[in-house]
């Protein structure tokens, strides 16, 4: 069964509770949302940070890969987890296009088309990147990270499928940072073979990169990086840049057509990036509408005190 989005306490104690009883295993189709993120206990709260961040686990190879992964890349030294949320799937569904040839939008386009249980099918890509919706392509997060001032030798872990566009897009990003490292560099063809065409498994490596870095940087605020924010915040406010892109295209885009230099660019971008940097704030709360809302596993400040 889905459990109803958004519910409060009564609702499990009342309605779900007596299923447990009764069939004493209960299968949630879907999980994510379900429970609302403001107006609960505080025990209630705390409860969900224990199960969130303590008591699930994954797998023990996965875990094992994990630690390897981790290991291996802070033998190295410091690292920066790039969540470059730039593969086929996600640009299909959203719609973004910017810096795609027509040929691979016409392939985007016809993807999102295929699927039915993608709702939105008829999307102005320009219009959405302007509003900030869109992902970083690769290109534009090598000019955000260098105008942050991270350095050239800077080690940075790709958590991420396959990028869409393959190795051409990802010139500029490895020019500027040379010291690029993924899981399939890290790890053997024989450690992975098992997660090759599970990419929710491959994903759970990335997750366990991230959690443990020294930044985290999503270039797209879905699902994954909501919660591998709330987890940093969680493990004590490690720092995680999100990326407010409605503002950063805007400067881009001027960047790029020469009518802000690079001194003023980077300094422009810094300024805008300085307040989010993952220091504690107060959760958004919009009521009666949850949907658009800050979710509580991207900031649990309930746990945080």
């Amino acid at each position: 069964m889905p459990p109803v989005s958004w519910s409060n306490e009564s609702y499990y104690s009342s309605q779900i509770l007596p299923l447990v009883k009764k069939h004493k295993v209960i299968h949630f189709s879907k999980t994510d949302s379900r429970l609302a993120n403001n107006g609960l206990p505080l025990w209630l709260q705390s409860i969900r940070c224990r199960v969130n961040y303590e008591a699930l686990k994954f797998t023990p190879l996965i875990e094992r890969l994990g630690r390897e992964l981790v290991n291996i890349l802070q033998k190295k030294g410091p690292f920066v987890a790039l969540h470059l949320r730039y593969e086929m799937d996600m640009l299909a569904f959203s719609g973004c296009t910017h810096g795609c040839s027509d040929e691979e939008a016409a392939q985007l386009t016809k993807m999102r088309l295929a699927y039915p249980w993608w709702k939105e099918k008829v999307i102005n890509s320009v219009q959405k990147r302007l509003d900030g919706l869109c992902p970083l392509t690769p290109e534009e997060t090598a000019l955000v990270l260098k105008a942050l001032g991270f350095q050239r030798d800077t080690q940075i872990y790709i958590a991420a499928g396959e990028i869409y566009g393959g190795n051409q897009r990802m010139d500029l990003l490895h020019t500027t940072f040379p010291n690029i490292v993924r899981k399939e560099m890290l790890l053997s063809q024989e450690d992975l073979k098992l997660f090759q065409n599970h990419s929710s498994q491959m994903a759970a490596l990335d997750y366990l990169v991230a959690i443990n870095s020294d930044v985290f940087v999503p270039t797209y605020d879905g699902n994954m990086a909501k919660v591998v924010s709330g987890h940093r915040r969680y493990l004590g406010y490690r720092k995680t840049i999100l990326l407010d892109r409605q503002k950063l295209v805007g400067l881009l885009d001027q960047y790029n057509n020469s009518t802000l230099d690079w001194v003023l660019f980077a300094a422009r971008v810094q300024e805008i990036e300085s307040e989010l940097m993952g220091a504690p704030r107060q959760r958004k709360v919009i009521a009666e509408r949850p949907k658009e809302e800050e979710y509580f596993y991207a900031n649990p400040v309930e746990c945080l005190a």
